[in-house]
């Protein structure tokens, strides 16, 4: 028999400390940097930083599959190329779902969680630049309601960066609030992301 999946992010069940994420890392760490996105299995770990961007993480608790993406704009402002980009959350989305399409998966039976979009800037400065996190919120909640996805859980706004953790075998998701002093430790090598 199958575990049950883990709850909602933001219940007391569901909330996992920093301090307690896997120890050793097994299996495969990516990292993505913003505008990249992953798709996978196994003992896949799916690492990022996100401050305005938002990550969307899509998981199949039965197959034990998903992926995660870190866009930094909800859409394109001009028109879009024939190339899908994944900096830009409309994309990021359709690029997930190819790789789910490719699964043989039916998309319903994915768990969604959403996560990012903190306010990294004063109101005044917010106005100026078109306010980007909520644009970026409003975008993932509507695809994930478009599609028909199950919600199960997000962790959005607020005003710190996040440090993600998402591993791909559980399904289980590590969120920490980070400092901005932390923007600056992010890796710089890329591994097995597909962008």
């Amino acid at each position: 028999m199958a575990p049950s999946p883990p709850s909602a992010t933001g219940s007391p069940s569901d909330k996992r400390s920093a301090s307690n994420p896997p120890a050793a890392p097994s299996g495969d760490a990516v990292f993505l940097h913003p505008g990249e996105w992953h798709f996978g299995g196994g003992e896949t770990r799916i690492r990022t930083l996100l401050g305005s961007c938002v990550s969307i993480v899509l998981w199949h608790p039965q197959a034990r599959i998903g992926g995660m993406c870190h866009y930094l704009l909800a859409q394109r402002n001009h028109r879009r190329t024939e190339t899908l980009s994944g900096r830009y959350g409309d994309e990021a989305m359709l690029l997930l779902l190819r790789e789910i399409l490719a699964s043989g998966l039916p998309l319903q039976e994915f768990q969604a969680r959403l996560i990012g979009g903190a306010s990294m800037m004063l109101s005044s400065e917010r106005k100026l630049s078109h306010d980007v996190p909520t644009r970026n919120i409003s975008q993932a909640r509507a695809m994930v309601k478009q599609l028909g996805l199950r919600l199960h859980g997000e962790e959005l706004g607020g005003s710190c960066p996040r440090l993600v953790l998402f591993e791909v075998a559980s399904g289980h998701v590590w969120i920490k609030q980070s400092q901005e002093a932390e923007l600056d430790s992010m890796p710089t090598s890329k591994t097995r992301t597909r962008t």
